[in-house]
């Protein structure tokens, strides 16, 4: 049973985060009206540096794919921490809706912590 929660938190995880490389890429997404103006400051800095959109998208996708495999999850996982820190501190700074970052977060440290063994090599 906890191999089928783990999957389909995993699943979920993965999904949203291709949602949201495709959507830096193709724009699918209405940005909403009432966007505090620190928001919309923090995003027009970031789609200054023309490089950065585009490099976060194909990180959210590959590290979405690869998270949806159980093959590849613990590699994922170790890809998306620096994303996920990110949109954490975006959230916080921003002040913003906090209960996705955080079931996000949990479910990156519960991969990681089932994974742990796969990243004791690297310590080590």
């Amino acid at each position: 049973m906890k191999k089928k929660i783990l999957f389909v938190a995993c699943l979920l995880f993965g999904l949203m985060f291709i949602n949201a490389g495709l959507n830096k890429f193709f724009n699918y997404m209405p940005v909403p009206e009432d966007m505090p103006e620190q928001a919309t400051t923090m995003f027009n800095a970031m789609m200054q540096i023309g490089w950065l959109m585009p490099l976060l998208a194909v990180g959210e996708i590959a590290g979405g794919l690869l998270f949806i495999i159980p093959k590849t999850r613990a590699l994922a996982a170790v890809m998306l921490v620096p994303i996920m820190a990110g949109i954490l501190c975006s959230h916080f700074y921003l002040g913003e809706g906090f209960v996705i970052p955080f079931v996000m977060t949990a479910v990156l440290a519960w991969v990681i912590v089932e994974n742990r063994e796969k990243y004791l090599p690297m310590i080590k």
